[in-house]
């Protein structure tokens, strides 16, 4: 009985469980419903990547590749559905939900980022140009400064010449300084860099270009050049994302030079008279075909990212390879980053930014010296057909049997350089802490660690090349570690009150840099190519040597912005730099700025032009600085170091006393007590217009800019002893231009749109005052000609070119005519003048872009009109008065009296003159890019949100009467006071680009 009942008990325990266990998984259901549905665009094409979450939680996904998404919530949830470029929408959670988001066309309310913070676009009061980075994984671009070539008003970006790695000229608002640098600062992740050769474009988040003083003053001293603001990519909230992207292209010469044959060049130098040459000369090398190859490039980026609302996290990793097509040169990218952000208290968020990069390259194809003054490129040209490539009797060493003309072929310039190598590793880490002390107060502290170490090496060896046999081989080994630490410190106080807006920010920033360097240098190797300097058996005495200095700067800073009713907006800055470079009585400089603005479309009196969506006034004031171009010690009296070869004294009668055999000192240059700061003023107005519901926005800017201060180096007479060179500000130069951009979206319909973007800017440049020194010359090329090709003086834009007009060729003599412009009736130095302006009328760029269905087309097309190029190199390929081989254009010479011809005789010496000058305009088509988006179940199926193939083409097309290799070019790369220079300058090439992106 007893155990009848505890049978009945425990059946009875067994069902009540069951019982209160359904119970308990019905009430923990009833807590839990699911959410699913599709998201989709006003066009019903599926959105992939909608990040979907839970109003109020961290619980949260995105959507797949058809738009759908499902998601467990609680009950009366609220989601909320964001994507980039489409407005926020939320909406309550139901089983089945269609949700369809808008374009957020006005882009009013996006936010751009400022110095030190941050503002919504429709409330800007400054100059401000955004670049588009939606299609950099879709370009064949190597630096962040190519993705802004033609794709911002008054920002011109130029690629000096198409070395693999080649830095970019980028000019905001024209050249502001002679001596020194006139690049902007590049500002990442809120961290002032010199340079971002190191950024890997695809980790770029967007892009904005400070381009008026009211917008740049907040970082001072150095953004009298212009801002450029780079945010990298975060973490977002949702599911784990992990994307890659990978290309592979193919780089081919975009047009050839052809040389002339063995028959042509016996000619031509039996008419020189300079050298006697055999008959029946064979043609045994193409030296275009031998120098030239295929180039390729491999670019692979792979990046995981996630979030929460308190955790986000973006990590990526790259790699790229890029060869030439001059076969040795190449440039190689490692690039690692993880930016991180916390939420660790409701009141304080901490964030760390690390990124390393190692990245190398080889200077292959640069302008050369001795025989081939213009390098690989011009060699090419310059060595006779009949020669080989090796010297048959001499094994290992290449052909220079020239009947005693001096010629290096374009395969023994290349070897000179060939084991030449440029590397350099830098690591930028950042850490920042914000905290919120009210709702309408933060503060944020952030400190960096910016370090950089480069090493450059040569070796050439023993055995290959004539300078190699006659120095029995060489080496150097040149390095030098950069360590500059950024401890800023930010306080912003933002409040609205009724209709008023109020935001206030104040700051401090210190940095210090510390610089060493060293550097060394030997010859006289074994044969036996051992590169390390160990096996030199002569260190050079005089070129060998460590340095070190450091500099300094010490900033405050505060900025105040008010805004009434969204219809008047004000904002004033004001810094103060203190820089270690200057003297300590003018040391500290302050730039303030002032900027206004009215949007005039709120006003009552337009409410009836409902086709106006947005129409805003501004204008602005103030004042940057520059010290680039001084040294770390530039107001000090400096000295220079010379080494004496003390085992040497006693040596050929010499009765020095060994005691005396010290270093040598001299004086490097002179004491600058009044040295200060380089000063650029500049007054803005610009006018915003945004039209029909947002198809078309129009941004129109005129500016005036004025340095003054300049900082130079100037050379005084020489008085015998001591240094004739002294650090100071020296002059002024002005700069006004005009900036149109428009953005249209043309067509919005089924399947198809349309959308094109389009900017213009016009700049003037004008070298206005200088005190000491009036005139400055620069940039001399060949020897035959030996002169100056750039004169500078006040009243006349950097640049220009100066020489002889040309007024053709005479028939009856063949030579070149020169204009007698002093009238003395003989042409003398008197009779040069300017002959031609390197700076453009206008720069500009074009984008349109269409999409179909999955298929997405871009044509991006770039220009530029008005500019003048000085082509240097047809003096070493038309000379035509000495030895070396030429341009086949030598064959319409002058030859006969009565010869009607563009080209003079043989052997005639030449002089600067407008002969080399030509129109450097040119109109290109920068790059088309056509992209399909895979969509289907069995991409959902795998977890794939995202499949795109694409095809690019580059420099596909270019419309020029420029009759050089590339329009686009200056052998002197970024310097601002020579520009438009084409001395066998390295060519640019056409690209063609397939690539993957892939996302899941």
């Amino acid at each position: 009985m007893k155990k009848n009942k505890r049978k009945i008990l425990s059946g009875s325990r067994k069902i009540l469980f069951a019982i209160l266990a359904m119970i308990f998984s019905l009430s923990a259901f009833a807590q839990q419903n699911t959410a699913s549905g599709q998201v989709s665009d006003a066009r019903q094409e599926p959105l992939i990547g909608v990040s979907v979450l839970e109003k109020g939680t961290t619980n949260g996904g995105i959507t797949d590749i058809d738009g759908n998404f499902k998601l467990n919530v609680k009950p009366n949830a609220t989601l909320v559905f964001s994507y980039v470029g489409y407005k926020s929408q939320e909406v309550k959670a139901t089983l089945q939900m269609k949700v369809t988001l808008q374009e957020d066309s006005e882009m009013l309310e996006e936010v751009v980022v400022i110095g030190y913070g941050s503002v919504k676009r429709k409330d800007v009061t400054t100059a401000i140009s955004t670049v588009s980075t939606k299609d950099l994984d879709m370009r064949p671009i190597v630096s962040a400064g190519q993705a802004i070539q033609g794709k911002a008003a008054g920002v011109s970006v130029i690629s000096p010449s198409g070395k693999p790695g080649e830095d970019m000229s980028i000019r905001v608002r024209g050249t502001t300084s002679m001596n020194g640098s006139n690049d902007p600062l590049y500002v990442v992740d809120g961290v002032p860099v010199d340079n971002i050769k190191f950024l890997a474009p695809n980790d770029i988040e967007n892009m904005q270009i400070l381009k008026d003083a009211s917008s740049a003053a907040i970082y001072g001293s150095r953004a009298a050049n212009g801002v450029i603001l780079i945010t990298t990519k975060a973490g977002a909230a949702g599911n784990a994302k992990i994307s890659l992207t990978a290309q592979f292209g193919m780089n081919k010469v975009v047009d050839k030079m052809s040389s002339l044959n063995s028959v042509q060049y016996k000619d031509l130098q039996d008419e020189i008279g300079m050298v006697s040459l055999p008959d029946g000369l064979p043609d045994r090398t193409d030296w275009f075909d031998e120098a030239y190859t295929t180039g390729t490039t491999q670019n692979y980026q792979v990046a995981i990212s996630n979030g929460n609302e308190k955790m986000k996290y973006y990590l990526s990793a790259g790699y790229l390879n890029e060869k030439g097509v001059l076969d040795i040169s190449y440039y190689k990218r490692y690039n690692f980053r993880v930016n991180l952000e916390n939420q660790i208290r409701s009141w304080l968020t901490v964030g760390a930014n690390i990124s390393y990069s190692d990245y190398s390259g080889n200077g292959g194809g640069a302008m050369g010296t001795g025989a081939n003054r213009g390098g690989v490129v011009l060699a090419v040209i310059n060595t006779p057909t009949f020669a080989p490539v090796w010297d048959s009797l001499n094994p290992g060493q290449y052909y220079n049997n020239f009947y005693g003309v001096n010629i290096t072929s374009p395969l023994e310039n290349m070897a000179r350089s060939k084991n030449n190598k440029d590397k350099e590793n830098r690591l930028l880490a950042s850490g920042n802490a914000l905290f919120t002390i009210l709702p309408e107060l933060k503060f944020k502290t952030a400190l960096t660690l910016d370090r950089r170490s480069a090493v450059n090496t040569t070796f050439l060896d023993p055995i290959s090349t004539s300078w190699g046999r006659n120095q029995h081989g060489e080496a150097s080994d040149n390095r030098n570690t950069n360590t500059v630490i950024t401890f800023d410190n930010v306080a912003t106080y933002n409040k609205s009150f009724n209709l008023h807006g109020l935001e206030v920010m104040a700051g401090s920033s210190w940095t210090d840099s510390d610089y060493s360097n060293s550097w060394i240098n030997g010859s006289h190797y074994r044969n036996d190519l051992i590169q390390t300097l160990n096996a030199a058996n002569k260190i050079a005495w005089n070129n060998t040597g460590t340095g070190a200095s450091q500099w300094g700067i010490m900033s405050f800073f505060g900025r105040a912005s008010y805004n009434y009713d969204g219809k008047y907006l004000f904002t004033a800055n004001i810094r103060a730099d203190g820089s270690s470079k200057l003297h300590p009585d003018h040391r500290w400089g302050a730039f303030p700025s002032f900027s206004a603005a009215w949007r005039i479309s709120s006003e009552k009196f337009m409410k009836n032009l409902t086709w106006i969506d947005d129409l805003k006034l501004r204008g602005g004031w103030g004042q940057t600085g520059n010290q680039s171009g001084l040294n770390d010690y530039a107001y000090l009296e400096r000295y220079n170091i010379g080494r004496i070869e003390w085992f040497k004294v006693g040596e050929a009668g010499d009765t020095t006393d060994y005691a005396n055999a010290v270093p040598t000192i001299t004086q490097a240059n002179l004491r600058t007590r009044d040295l200060t700061w380089e000063t650029t003023t500049q007054t803005n107005l610009g006018l915003d217009l945004t039209v029909l519901n947002g198809r078309l926005t129009f941004n129109m800017d005129y500016y005036y800019k004025k340095t003054k201060d300049m900082l130079m180096k100037v050379d005084l007479p020489y008085g015998g002893a001591g240094s004739n060179q002294i650090s100071r500000n020296e002059g002024e130069m002005t700069n006004k231009g005009f900036e149109f951009s428009v953005s249209s979206k043309n067509f919005r319909g089924g399947d198809f749109t349309w959308d094109t973007d389009f900017n213009i800017s016009f700049n003037r440049n004008k070298l206005t005052k200088l005190s000491l020194k009036k005139i400055y010359y620069d940039a001399k090329t060949a020897d035959v000609i030996n002169d100056y090709v750039v004169r500078n003086e006040p009243g006349r834009a950097l640049g220009g070119f100066f020489g002889y007009i040309s007024d053709g060729v005479d028939p009856e003599t063949g030579e070149l005519m020169y204009r007698d412009l002093s009238g003395d009736g003989k042409i003398s130095t008197s009779d040069r003048t300017y002959i031609g302006d390197p700076n453009p009328d206008f720069t500009y760029g074009l984008t349109n872009a269409f999409s179909w269905k999955g298929f997405n087309l871009s044509i991006f097309i770039q220009g530029s009109y008005g500019n003048d190029i000085y082509n240097a190199s047809r003096i070493e390929t038309e000379g035509m008065y000495d030895g070396k081989n030429q341009s086949t254009r030598v064959l319409n010479r002058w030859k006969i009296p009565g010869q009607i011809t563009d080209v003079p005789k043989a052997n005639f010496k030449m002089l600067n003159s407008t002969y080399f000058v030509e129109d450097g305009s040119y109109l290109r088509v920068k790059d088309i890019s056509l992209s399909y988006n895979f969509r289907g179940k069995l991409l959902k199926k795998w977890g794939i949100s995202r499949l795109q193939p694409y095809f690019t083409a580059t420099n596909l097309l270019t419309w020029t009467s420029y009759s050089g290799m590339d329009p686009e070019v200056n052998q002197w790369g970024n310097s601002g006071t020579v520009q438009g220079i084409d001395w066998g300058t390295y060519p640019h090439a056409k690209s063609y680009v397939f690539g993957i992106n892939v996302e899941f």
